[in-house]
């Protein structure tokens, strides 16, 4: 089974190739990073423009790169949801012609369950039931991944998800965007010990998540002490530090989260997905975690983590098996929200 997916559910345009749900034959992404930052963040009118302008080309090279003509795969794949509506509509819209027009199925896909995907795609696919975490930018979620493939959800954020905390952080401190990027890039120059920023655990044994309380904090410094070498006011203090502790605060509390819930459902595998999974200094913490109380960690390759259409094309076969092809693909519409 060839399936060609399709991702545009916030600022990437992407597509890809995957033959039976984890042969690669084709990823191509394009970013539109150089376009949303000046704003410091993602403007969905100006995502959905570009998606319209890239999305025909996107998939162009992607068959090209798989050695395929049009008609050559055996259904397309696209993420319905969750995302920006606008942004979704454009990779619907180009999804459901192709099948329209060629006479091609059609498999909606879940965002979330596409980054879950996205951890079975190296060697050694993790064992169900497992526990998976999604974070991103838009999304903190933990989930149990069962037998069957389907996901409960165990927790979620009750304010900002995690990569929206980083990006904010990096916006107030000037640091351009992607935030959670160059965060990544300076932290391991500060020290993670030199700010006590909070950690939000929640109630005893909450796997929910909150990180508005820290980027709060974050601000509360900035503006009493001031940007290091902002002037006479600026202050007394090294940026690495600043970012490395911020950094440090969240990266504690997702760790722990996922401990959490792994011991809580006896489960010995767990993944860590999405933008954020990228993060080095998160990694490394998962790992010494992992293995100080026996668990099985997976983590995708970081091509990977953020939005692209290889997870897409994964998550759509095993959509397939599952539950078979849509019915009405000519109905399909945009889902914001959907968990």
């Amino acid at each position: 089974m060839i399936i060609l997916g399709i991702e545009t559910s916030c600022d990437e345009t992407a597509a890809a190739v995957v033959k039976d749900g984890t042969v690669v034959l084709s990823d191509v992404v394009a970013s539109q990073v150089a376009v949303h930052t000046p704003y410091g963040g993602v403007v969905p009118e100006l995502a959905s423009r570009k998606h319209v302008e890239a999305i025909l080309p996107v998939i162009g090279r992607a068959l090209e790169q798989a050695d395929l003509t049009r008609e050559a795969p055996d259904a397309v794949a696209v993420t319905q949801g969750p995302g920006l509506v606008g942004a979704l509509l454009v990779g619907l819209s180009a999804a459901k012609a192709m099948s329209y027009a060629l006479d091609k199925p059609l498999i909606a896909v879940n965002h979330l369950e596409a980054h879950m995907h996205a951890a079975f795609l190296g060697k050694g696919p993790p064992e169900k039931p497992l526990v998976c975490l999604v974070v991103s930018g838009g999304h903190t979620a933990l989930y149990q991944v069962d037998p069957g493939g389907g996901a409960r959800l165990l927790g979620g954020t009750r304010d900002d998800a995690a990569g929206e905390a980083f990006d904010k952080v990096a916006k107030l401190l000037g640091l351009g965007y992607p935030g959670g990027v160059v965060i990544d890039r300076i932290a391991p120059q500060g020290n993670p010990q030199a700010f006590p920023f909070p950690k939000a655990f929640m109630e005893k044994e909450s796997l929910d998540f909150s990180f508005s309380g820290i980027k709060t904090a974050v601000a509360n410094f900035v503006r009493r002490h001031g940007l290091p070498g902002s002037g006479p006011q600026g202050g007394p203090y090294r940026l690495e530090d600043l970012a490395a502790s911020f950094q440090e605060a969240v990266v504690e509390v997702l760790v722990t989260k996922v401990v959490r819930a792994a011991n809580g459902a006896a489960v010995r595998d767990v993944a860590v997905v999405g933008g954020v999974a990228a993060n080095e200094r998160l990694r490394m913490r998962l790992r010494e975690e992992a293995a100080y109380h026996g668990l099985t960690l997976h983590l995708p390759e970081s091509r990977y983590c953020t939005d692209n259409a290889v997870m897409v094309a994964a998550a759509g076969y095993y959509a397939w098996k599952r539950a078979g092809f849509c019915p009405n693909p000519l109905d399909l519409d945009a889902r914001s929200r959907w968990y």
